[in-house]
């Protein structure tokens, strides 16, 4: 049978399998109606349009939306939107299987470190590396493979950290079976701290950046340079991943070459923030530092999936060609975009919704960069007698959804996260719930 036949009769097999109309619509009003009927028995207050409710069973759950707020690295919506290599990339892996874990030369069994390691040392310098399936987890495998078995953990008490989701750094100390032991106060902390607190049982330095606030005024801290001439490995948390150090924006957030550079047995940092990849906590370091991660019990428990991986691959491949990753990686290209553009498709969206292009200011989001402010235009929408929570529900319940910010009453849509084809979505969505 030739491929185009063979592809045909695929087709025609596919279409036989799709469900009736008949049962599918009995299947989405039984369990509405077995809903409904739950909630009148528990006294919950019940909506009256059944057919809105069957409609919304047939929808996904997890949905495309658009975004408008100007906050680039949103971790409600996903955080970093992928470019279209990592995209064409992650549809490959979905697609059948794959070599995630056998080496195709000698046909034994491989390792799924192995897809991203060498891409990683050769971007960062590293010695080696391994992936895991998001910073928190890197950084609880990181102190659980230095200093777990009740050894000692030495932190700054300025970076006793908390970030989004009740993430603490002392909590996660104690996941990982170290002893914490604090050294400084919150606002300084010298070598000398580092120096006294040092001892025969010490399995490591910490050093976590403040990635979601700023300490300003009577301040020290101690660089990484001086905390890796310590005579203990040197865990280093840089939070957002930077390696596109030549962006003078980025010049506040602790470049990942640096810290391999001054000595850090491991350093980790994500995947899905300014690095613009998907979810990953991303380990590089020292290969003895790396060997006991891998080694580590917890690292097959918090290991990385095939889908992340081939998105991960994919965007790194990029930061070879450091033009090509601001161009073609999202969160870049939104951090460097232009004001002629930005200026432009702010136009063309209030034209199509009757808005006002006023002066505001994006944010990076994800944790990073909290005092930079990205000055730049935004579409003001006056939302009428419902007012701009009302408005700004009808958006959230479109098709697709649009996310916009509410400023003085009114509805702000920021064009620096939105691609011409989304702000042209975008005002659809707009005309349609204002109608």
């Amino acid at each position: 049978m030739a491929a185009s036949e063979e592809s045909e009769a695929d087709t025609r097999r596919r279409l036989r399998e799709l469900p009736s109309v008949d049962r599918l619509a009995v299947s989405v009003a039984r369990a509405e109606l077995a809903e409904r009927r739950r909630a009148l028995l528990a006294g919950e207050p019940v909506e009256e349009d059944l057919l809105a409710g069957a409609q919304s069973r047939l929808r996904p759950s997890l949905r495309r939306v658009l975004n408008a707020t100007g906050v680039i690295v949103h971790t409600n919506l996903g955080r970093a939107p992928l470019s279209r290599p990592a995209r064409e990339a992650l549809g490959r892996a979905a697609r059948g299987y794959g070599n995630l874990e056998l080496d195709l030369d000698s046909g034994g069994r491989g390792s799924r470190r192995m897809h991203v390691e060498g891409l990683l040392r050769e971007l960062t310098g590293a010695e080696a590396a391994i992936v895991v399936n998001n910073c928190a987890a890197a950084v609880l495998l990181a102190a659980a493979a230095l200093a777990g078995d009740g050894r000692e953990l030495v932190v700054s008490r300025g970076q006793l950290v908390e970030i989004g989701g009740g993430f603490r750094i002392p909590e996660v100390i104690a996941q990982a079976g170290a002893r914490l032991v604090e050294v400084g106060t919150t606002n300084r902390t010298r070598a000398e701290d580092y120096e006294r607190a040092i001892g025969p049982n010490t399995g490591a330095v910490l050093r976590a950046h403040p990635s979601n606030f700023r300490t300003l005024g009577f301040v020290e801290h101690v660089e990484i340079e001086e905390l890796c001439r310590l005579a203990v490995p040197v865990i280093d948390d840089v939070g957002s991943g930077v390696l596109a150090e030549q962006m003078e924006l980025l010049a506040d957030e602790p470049p990942v070459r640096r810290s391999v550079r001054a000595g850090a047995a491991l350093v980790c940092f994500s995947g899905d923030k300014l690095l613009g990849g998907p979810q990953a906590g991303i380990m590089v370091g020292r290969h003895d530092a790396v060997a006991a991660a891998a080694r580590h019990p917890l690292a097959r428990a918090l290991r990385i999936d095939k889908l992340s991986l081939a998105a991960l691959e994919a965007t790194l491949a990029l930061y070879r060609d450091p033009d090509l990753a601001a161009r073609e990686i999202p969160v870049l290209a939104m951090l460097n975009a232009p004001a002629a553009d930005l200026q432009r498709r702010a136009g063309r969206l209030a034209e199509a919704t009757g808005g006002e292009v006023i002066q505001s200011a994006s944010r990076v989001g994800g944790g990073a960069l909290p005092l930079l402010e990205l000055r730049g235009p935004a579409v003001a929408l006056d939302a009428g007698a419902g007012g701009a929570e009302a408005l700004a529900l009808a958006l959230r319940r479109g098709e697709p959804p649009l996310l916009a910010r509410i400023h003085e009453g009114r509805l702000l849509l920021d064009p620096r996260t939105l691609s011409d084809e989304e702000a042209a979505e975008a005002a659809e969505a707009i005309r349609a719930a204002l109608a």
